[in-house]
């Protein structure tokens, strides 16, 4: 199902549906291509509210840095449990219109966050919105490998991207809108919350109509078609994949939910000089994710995966002895560099797994989701029995697990 699927996005239907793939116009797969795309960015631009108004809470409800961990551990737990659940369910029962109840939980979650007056309802709301991006990413990720064309690569990075360009915007928005207004301006972004549930109304009409037209196939068929690899090295690569992604989230959580604090700490920024500093870093991942996809389609996984990871090491390891000006500029590179592994580990992992392209990315997404919640209420717990400083000096090392990515298999590009 999951490939009759992929032949028929790479045509985007009409006359184009009887020619060679190489042949085929992609003028409609491209179309929904850049709707996930954007659909993606309003999605993650609100989920990014939330760390982005970490500072505020912390000042109005007198929490710790623990408190602030499990607010993401609510929200990102959440998310990371549900992931791939949906995604093992809509491998065999796809649902197109899905996206637009996932965009209607985070809409909820946002509201309920807007006029929370407790640190119980705030956490409820969190996890409202954790509950939209677990029905939203397994299957948004679906339509875009189905309207790759065959360029997993460039699709999975053109999805991405969407995401992390929202993920930027989020504390740029926070920092000039939320900051100064206060929780309750959070409401004023449920027009975002709305547009992105007409678009992705758009897309499932698409897809059902591409399920519709598509002729059905055995689920082992689909499931064994371009299996080349036996079975305990995929186990195992999946199993490397997954630590290269604890290395990557881990981290990540690091610089995206306690940078502002940091940055406050070391060298007494306001929070709105912090949140233009996370938007840099954030903008930086934008450019990588972008990037990372492609380079996979043309030099394969594996290299990206082991330089995106590895090559952040040096740049690590210098950002907690530096200044105010050489923290923002060395975050420019590790935002830069690390972004491109994720569309690679998630379609070299569908390419391991033929024919589960729902549960696999609802594993990986709820994976990133899960690990950077959990880490950052792990990093939260060091960082009030020690510091912030020492936090970033502990996370520097992660990049390290990078070494693992020696082990994984040389698949051919596709």
């Amino acid at each position: 199902m999951a490939r009759s699927l992929e032949s028929l996005a790479g045509s985007g239907g009409g006359a184009g549906a009887g020619l060679p793939a190489a042949t085929r116009p992609e003028g409609t797969a491209l179309a929904i291509l850049a709707s996930l795309s954007l659909s993606h960015g309003l999605n993650d631009l609100i989920q990014s509210l939330l760390p982005a108004i970490y500072p505020v809470l912390k000042d109005a409800y007198a929490l710790d840095f623990l408190h602030i961990g499990l607010i993401t551990v609510a929200f990102q737990g959440t998310a990371s449990l549900l992931q791939p659940l949906i995604g093992l369910y809509t491998d065999k029962y796809p649902k197109p219109y899905s996206l637009t109840i996932g965009m209607g939980s985070t809409l909820c979650g946002l509201l309920l966050l807007s006029v929370a007056s407790s640190y119980a309802l705030i956490l409820f709301a969190a996890g409202l919105v954790g509950l939209g991006s677990s029905i939203f990413h397994p299957e948004s990720s679906r339509m875009a490998r189905a309207a790759s064309g065959g360029r997993h690569g460039f699709a999975q990075s053109l999805f991405q991207v969407g995401g992390n360009f929202g993920s930027a915007v989020g504390p740029l928005l926070a920092a000039f809108i939320v900051v100064p207004n206060g929780q309750k301006s959070l409401a004023w972004f449920s027009g975002v919350a709305l547009l992105g549930m007409l678009v992705l109304f758009n897309c499932g009409r698409w897809y059902a109509a591409r399920l519709a037209a598509s002729p059905a196939r055995k689920a082992g068929a689909a499931r064994n078609a371009g299996q080349t690899l036996a079975t305990p090295v995929v186990a195992r690569s999946i199993a490397i994949l997954i630590a290269l992604m604890f290395s990557k989230f881990v981290y990540l959580a690091s610089m995206s939910t306690y940078l502002t604090f940091y940055l406050i700490d070391q060298f007494q920024v306001t929070v709105q000089q912090a949140q233009l500093f996370l938007f840099v870093f954030l903008f930086a991942q934008v450019a990588g994710t972008f990037l990372g996809g492609p380079i996979g389609d043309r030099f394969g996984r594996k290299p990206v995966i082991w330089a995106s990871i590895l090559g952040v090491l040096p740049f690590s390891l210098a950002l907690p002895h530096a200044n105010l000006f050489w923290t923002v500029a060395l975050s420019i590179p590790v935002g830069l560099v690390i972004a491109g592994a994720f569309s690679a580990i998630v379609v070299m992992a569908q390419d391991l797994v033929p024919g589960r392209t729902g549960v696999i990315s609802g594993l990986f997404f709820g994976l990133a989701f899960g690990m950077g919640g959990l880490g950052a209420a792990a990093l939260g717990l060091i960082a009030d029995h020690t510091s912030i400083a020492y936090v970033f000096q502990l996370t520097a090392w992660l990049p390290a697990i990078g070494l693992l990515a020696a082990f994984l298999p040389n698949m051919r590009r596709v």
